[in-house]
This record gives C-alpha cells, sequence and structure tokens, in this order.
C-alpha cells in the first residue's frame, strides 16, 4: 500500500457531530493550526478540534448564550465564535479561588521556584574547534592548555589574551561577557561557573560544542528566597489557570459522553482550547 493510500485509509469519509457534518473543506482548513509528525496526525487533530467546537457551539446554543466580541490587547476583536465559546465556559464551567492557605502549601513544597536567579560576572576566552574535527579540537585543547598557564603563572594578563586569541566578539572588551545567569551559558560552562570563586580563573579549559574556553569569574551575586506574600499571586493565578484546565477537561467529557460522534475518536476529549 501506499503513503498516500496508507494515510486515506485513516481519515474517514464524514466526520459528524449529532448529525452536523463537518467538511472535508474544513478539517483542510485547520490542519495548519495543528502540528504533528504525520499527515493523518494533523488531520486527526484538525478534526477533534472542530469536533469541539462543535460541541460547544451546540450547547451555547441550547442554553441561548450569546456574547459581544471583546477586543484584544493587540487591537484584534475576537470572532463571534470565539465569543459564544467564552462565555459558555465563564458560565458553565467553575473553579474555585486559591486562597492564602492553599497558596502557602504550594509555596512550601516548591521553594526552590521562587528564588532570583544567581548572577555571574564572567569573561572567556573561546578557541574555537568544530564538534566533529576531532583533529582540530585535539590542536584547540592545546592552544587554550598553553594561554590558560601563561594566564596562571602571571606572564600574561587575562584581559590582553583575549583581545589577542579569543574568537568571541567578547574579545574587543577583553573577553567580558557582562552578567549572566543561570540557563543563559551551554550546561558546561554554567558547570564550571559553579565551581569557581569570584576572581579565580577555572584551572583547565572548559570544553563546549564552540571549542575550549578559558573561564575567569570575576564576581557573583547569589539569588535570594523571594517571600511568599511576593509570589502569593502568581502562585493564586497558576492553581486557578490549572484548575479550569482541568474543569474544561471534565466538561468536554461530559459533553462528548452524550453526543453522537461519527468518524473520528475523541481520545479523553483532548481540546485545543487546554493545550
Amino acid at each position: 500500500m501506499t503513503q498516500v493510500a496508507a494515510t486515506r485509509a485513516t481519515r474517514p469519509d464524514e466526520v459528524s457531530v449529532n448529525g452536523v457534518i463537518i467538511s472535508r473543506a474544513e478539517i483542510a482548513r485547520e490542519i495548519q493550526n495543528h502540528h504533528a509528525t504525520t499527515p493523518a496526525q494533523a488531520w486527526h487533530a484538525a478534526a477533534r478540534a472542530l469536533v469541539v467546537r462543535e460541541l460547544l457551539l451546540a450547547e451555547a446554543d441550547r442554553l441561548d448564550i450569546a456574547a459581544r466580541p471583546a477586543a484584544h490587547p493587540d487591537g484584534s476583536r475576537e470572532t463571534d465564535e470565539e465569543a459564544t465559546i467564552r462565555a459558555l465556559l465563564g458560565q458553565e464551567v467553575k473553579v474555585p479561588t486559591a486562597d492564602t492557605a492553599t497558596c502557602r502549601r504550594h509555596f512550601e513544597r516548591h521553594r526552590a521556584s521562587f528564588r532570583t536567579d544567581d548572577l555571574f560576572e564572567v569573561a572567556h576566552i573561546l578557541i574555537p574547534a568544530a564538534p566533529d574535527d576531532a583533529g582540530g579540537r585535539a590542536e584547540a585543547r592545546a592552544t587554550a592548555q598553553a594561554l590558560l598557564a601563561q594566564i596562571l603563572s602571571g606572564e600574561a594578563a587575562f584581559e590582553a589574551m583575549a583581545r589577542a586569541h579569543s574568537a568571541c566578539p567578547s574579545r574587543e572588551v577583553g573577553g567580558s561577557l557582562g552578567q549572566i545567569g543561570r540557563g543563559q551559558t551551554v550546561a558546561e560552562f554554567e558547570a564550571a561557573l559553579a565551581a569557581l570563586a569570584p576572581g579565580m580563573v577555572h584551572p583547565e579549559p572548559v570544553e563546549t560544542r564552540y571549542g575550549f574556553h578559558i573561564v575567569h569569574l570575576a564576581h557573583r551575586i547569589d539569588g535570594r528566597d523571594l517571600p511568599f506574600e511576593a509570589v502569593e499571586p502568581v502562585i493564586a493565578g497558576h492553581l486557578e489557570l490549572t484548575a479550569w484546565h482541568i474543569a474544561v477537561r471534565q466538561y468536554l467529557s461530559l459533553l462528548v459522553g452524550r453526543a453522537q460522534i461519527r468518524g473520528v475518536a475523541m481520545d479523553g476529549a483532548a481540546s485545543p482550547l487546554v493545550q
């Protein structure tokens, strides 16, 4: 069987919700909003999204719900369908407000998440080498070790060596990268910084996919724990949004359970509304 034939075999001739047909043309237009590894997966994702839309709009019609489209901050406006679905979910899906006690329990369980980042004032000298060039990497390592030996012995100043030898644009400012935080560099570079005390040059060249780095940590500003009062609104918003996602899935499951859907499996009422 050819790939085209196999793909067609996985697509039913007709998708319908309570007798309302969702055309293949509608599904084809919707596919552009769904990323998938295969065309068949994208087709099914689009079909499920349109089934969910039909279920919600039909329920809003049954409940005689209508809404005026709202303006978005960027100046665009909701469509009539978007406004109707928003009003339906606002009426039918209720979630509890996260009180202070609930927020504090979350705060105590996830304290590490509520801390400012450590900051490092760093300079480096980059001796470049391609990841797949074994000979070039060996040569770059030897060059970095020789330069590092001169710096550690006091024969040469770090800034002067950076200006003369680094392949990074930071060479123009003596190798300085300014202040950087965690996650802004590759893992090997970050691990090297964590092992250094302020004022130190790393005793070995640091190898990354870019080549070899001679690393100097000038200053370090440790992060600090944020007080509960400063993050309570953020925690409350996170908990309420999570609860809303769960409630919407449950609501959609109810609608799916009492509907007659043909041509596509709903997979637990998965919905693009809550992805």
